[in-house]
C-alpha cells in the first residue's frame, strides 16, 4: 500500500513534510506521513499500517519520490517490489526522514507479503488512518476534534488510531451488519429504498462535518447580565452570550457541525436541518439532542452587529433576541450566528416554528425530561418573538410578501400554507410540551390559540382538495405547494393527533401525488415544488420549478404516516431514479438540494437529501413514540373553564366540505 504525503491544495508540494516508520503493538507496524500545512492551519499525519502475524511479514519503504531527483524513485520502490515482493526490514530503522524541499511529493509504502499454498487463502490486512488533532475557524477559533478525548492530542495518535482499525474492524463490520441487516431484509421496503436510505448517509461524513471536544462555555462572551423577562413562561432567561439555564451536559457529546452544503458554506443551517435531523435523530440522537442546545442558546442571544442584507440593501442586526438563527456561522461558529445576509432572516416566518417543532419531536423520541426542562425557556421565547407577525390579531402569522422562509427566492403573502401550518403545528407542540413539564397554562393558551388560527387557516386556504399557496392575489397564490403539509408531517413524526381532518390530509396529499409528482415526468423524477391547477408547471420563479430532493422524501414521509405506501415510494422513487440510478442524471454520492425538469442541478452535496430518514421514521417509529399515550392535546378535557368559554366564543363552527374535487 502507497500514500503520498499531501492534502492537495497549497501545501501539496510546500515542503517541510517529513515520513517516519513505526512499530507499533500487537503486530502493528507501518509508516508515519506528518504533513505540514499552508497559512499556519493545523497539522495532519497519516498512519499507513498493516497487520503482522506468523504468516505475514510486514515491512516499508519510509520515503520516496516521484522524481527522478528523489533518492528512491516510485520506479526504483517498485523494481524492489517485484523482485523480492517486500523491504528491508532494517528501514525501521531510519528514523524521521529529512524535512521534503519545496516542489517535491514524498510518499510511503507498507509491504505485506505471505505464501499461499494451491487453493489456499490468506487474509492481508491494512489500514489508513489520520490524525489532524485541532480544527481552526477563518476567525481564528481553534478547538480540539471529539475523538481526541479519547485518543489523545498528539499527532501520533494516528498509531493508536490505525491500530484500532486493524484489531477491531471485524467487530465494527458486524456492529454495521447488525445495525443494517433488518433494514435489508424487512420486504415491505422496495430495494432502491434499501440502496438509497443508506446511500445518503454519504453526507454525514461528506459535508464538511467537524465534531469538537468543547462545552464552548469559556469562551462565550461575558455580557451575560441583562435579563429578558418572559411573562409568557413565567422565566427569567440571560440573553447575550449564555446559555439557558442548568443545561445539563452528563453526556458530554461535545459539539457537532455540519454544511447546510459545499457550496452554500454555512454551519447547521436550521431551516434544511429540519428535513436531515431525522438522520441524526435515529442514529446519532445524543448529537442531535447538542444540536437542539446549540440553538437554544442561539434563541437567547443577541449580536448588534450591522450586516447588509443582499436582497433589497437594507441594513439590519445580525442576531436579534428571540428569533432563531438561519445557521450557526460561517467564520466562527456559535459565536458569530447568521452567516447567511441575503435577506433578514429575524423576519423569516418557518425559523421559530421549526425550532419548537423539532425540540417537541426530539424530547417526545428521547423521552428525555432532562432536554426538555434545558430548552423550555428558548421554546417560550421562540413562540412568542414569532407572535409578532400576526398582524391583524387572528392568532394566524402572515408573510409579508417576501420570500420570507426556507424558499428564499419564491415571495409569499399574507396567510400561507407552509409557514401556516408549521405555526399551527408549533401551537400544538408547544401545548404537549407544557402539559409534559407540568405548565398547563401555558398549554391552554397555546390550544386557544390553535383553535382560532386552524379556523383562519382553513377558511383563507382550503379549496375543497388542497391548500392554496397563499391567501394573495396573486397567480401564484393558487399553486400546489409540495410541501404545504409541512407542518402535518412532523405533527404525525411527534405522535401528536392530526392538524386537519384526515379526510383533508389524504385528499391533499393525493393531489399533490397527483400533480407535483406525476405529471412531471411520469413520477419519475420527484416532486416538483409548484404546480398550477391546470397542469402546469409554476414558473414564478427559480425555486418553484424546481425538484427539491430532500422535500420530495419528507414528502413521502408524510404520505407513508397517513397510510399511502404505494404513493409515497413512488414519489421518492423518483429521486432515485434521477439521482441514483444508472438512467438518471449521475449524481452519485453528491445528492443535490435541487434539479429542474430537464436535470440541471444546483447545489450539489447538499444536507436536505438526508431528509429520506423521515421515511424510515415513518416506517419505524421511535419506541417513545409508538409506547407514549394517545392523548389528543386538543381535547376539551384539557382546557381550563375559562380557557374554554374564550375559545367558544372566539371560534365559529364551520363545515367541512366532503370528498376531493
Amino acid at each position: 500500500m502507497t500514500w503520498a504525503n499531501s492534502i492537495g491544495g497549497l501545501s501539496h508540494q510546500s515542503g517541510g513534510h517529513v515520513n517516519e516508520p513505526f512499530i507499533g503493538e500487537n503486530g502493528i507496524s507501518g509508516v508515519l506521513l506528518h504533513h505540514k500545512t499552508a497559512n499556519n492551519n493545523p497539522p495532519v499525519t497519516f498512519a499507513v499500517a498493516a497487520l503482522e502475524n506468523q504468516n505475514v511479514d510486514v515491512t516499508v519503504l519510509p520515503i520516496f519520490g516521484l522524481s527522478g531527483e528523489s533518492s528512491v524513485t516510485a520506479k526504483e520502490m517498485w523494481g524492489t517490489m517485484v523482485q523480492g515482493g517486500c523491504f528491508d526490514r532494517d528501514n525501521f530503522n531510519a528514523g524521521p526522514s529529512m524535512p521534503s524541499s519545496v516542489g517535491d511529493t514524498v510518499c510511503a509504502a507498507v509491504s505485506a507479503s505471505t505464501w499461499v499454498e494451491p487453493h489456499g487463502r490468506c487474509t492481508v490486512v491494512f489500514s489508513l488512518a489520520w490524525s489532524s488533532p485541532e480544527v481552526k475557524f477563518k476567525k481564528g477559533s481553534t478547538y480540539h476534534r471529539r475523538y481526541t478525548k479519547f485518543y489523545g492530542t498528539s499527532p501520533r495518535s494516528a498509531i493508536n488510531l490505525a491500530q484500532d482499525a486493524l484489531m477491531k474492524y471485524k467487530h465494527w463490520e458486524e456492529e454495521i451488519d447488525k445495525w443494517q441487516t433488518p433494514i435489508l431484509r424487512d420486504e415491505r421496503f422496495p430495494e432502491w429504498y434499501k440502496i438509497t436510505l443508506f446511500n445518503e448517509l454519504y453526507f454525514l461524513v461528506a459535508g464538511g462535518t467537524v465534531w469538537i471536544d468543547s462545552d464552548l462555555s469559556s469562551s462565550l462572551p461575558e455580557d451575560s447580565d441583562l435579563p429578558l423577562h418572559n411573562s409568557t413562561c413565567n422565566s427569567t432567561v440571560p440573553l447575550i452570550g449564555s446559555s439557558p439555564p442548568d443545561f445539563d451536559d452528563k453526556e458530554n457529546v461535545g459539539k457537532f457541525l455540519y454544511l447546510e452544503g459545499v457550496e452554500y458554506f454555512m454551519w447547521c443551517t436550521y431551516d434544511v436541518h429540519f428535513y436531515a435531523s431525522f438522520a441524526l435523530l435515529d442514529l446519532f440522537p445524543k448529537i442531535e439532542l447538542s444540536i437542539q442546545r446549540d440553538f437554544a442558546r442561539a434563541v437567547l442571544r443577541e449580536d448588534r452587529t450591522r450586516v447588509r442584507f443582499l436582497a433589497d440593501g437594507t441594513w439590519g442586526t445580525r442576531k436579534v433576541i428571540g428569533a432563531v438563527p438561519h445557521d450557526l456561522g460561517a467564520h466562527d461558529p456559535w459565536h458569530e450566528l447568521n452567516a447567511y445576509n441575503i435577506h433578514d432572516t429575524s423576519r423569516w416566518k418557518d425559523l421559530n416554528p421549526k425550532f419548537v417543532l423539532q425540540v417537541y419531536r426530539d424530547f417526545a423520541a428521547t423521552d428525555d425530561m432532562s432536554f426538555g426542562r434545558d430548552v423550555w425557556p428558548a421554546v417560550c421565547t421562540a413562540m412568542e418573538y414569532i407572535e409578532q407577525f400576526d398582524r391583524d390579531g387572528d392568532c394566524m402569522i402572515e408573510n409579508d410578501g417576501f420570500p420570507d422562509q426556507t424558499y428564499d427566492a419564491w415571495t409569499v403573502l399574507g396567510v400561507s400554507a407552509y409557514c401556516g401550518c408549521l405555526w399551527l403545528a408549533a401551537l400544538q407542540a408547544a401545548a404537549a410540551m407544557a402539559r409534559s413539564l407540568g405548565h398547563d397554562d401555558y398549554a391552554d393558551r397555546c390550544m386557544v390559540k390553535f383553535a382560532k388560527a386552524k379556523h383562519v387557516f382553513e377558511a383563507k386556504l382550503w379549496n375543497g382538495s388542497y391548500f392554496n399557496y397563499d391567501s394573495g392575489t396573486s397567480y401564484s397564490s393558487r399553486s400546489i405547494q409540495a410541501d404545504q403539509l409541512a407542518g402535518q408531517w412532523y405533527t404525525a413524526s411527534s405522535g401528536l393527533p392530526p392538524l386537519f381532518d384526515e379526510d383533508r390530509i389524504k385528499c391533499t396529499l393525493q393531489k399533490i401525488f397527483d400533480y407535483n409528482v406525476m405529471r412531471v415526468k411520469g413520477g419519475r423524477i420527484g416532486a416538483v415544488n409548484g404546480m398550477h391547477p391546470n397542469g402546469k408547471v409554476d414558473e414564478t420563479c427559480m425555486q418553484s420549478r424546481e425538484i427539491w430532493t430532500g422535500v420530495t422524501y419528507s414528502l413521502a414521509a408524510t404520505m407513508l404516516l397517513h397510510g399511502m405506501e404505494d404513493q409515497a415510494f413512488t414519489t421518492a422513487q423518483g429521486i432515485f431514479l434521477a439521482g441514483w440510478s444508472e438512467e438518471g442524471y449521475g449524481y452519485w454520492f453528491q445528492t443535490p438540494e435541487a434539479w429542474t425538469i430537464d436535470g440541471h442541478y444546483r447545489s450539489l452535496i447538499y444536507m436536505r437529501p438526508l431528509a429520506i430518514w423521515a421515511m424510515q421514521h415513518a416506517l419505524s417509529p421511535p419506541r417513545a413514540i409508538l409506547e407514549a399515550p394517545k392523548v389528543n392535546t386538543m381535547e376539551r378535557a384539557y382546557v381550563s373553564p375559562g380557557a374554554l368559554q374564550f375559545l367558544q366564543d372566539s371560534v365559529r363552527k364551520i363545515t367541512p366540505k366532503s370528498g376531493c374535487f
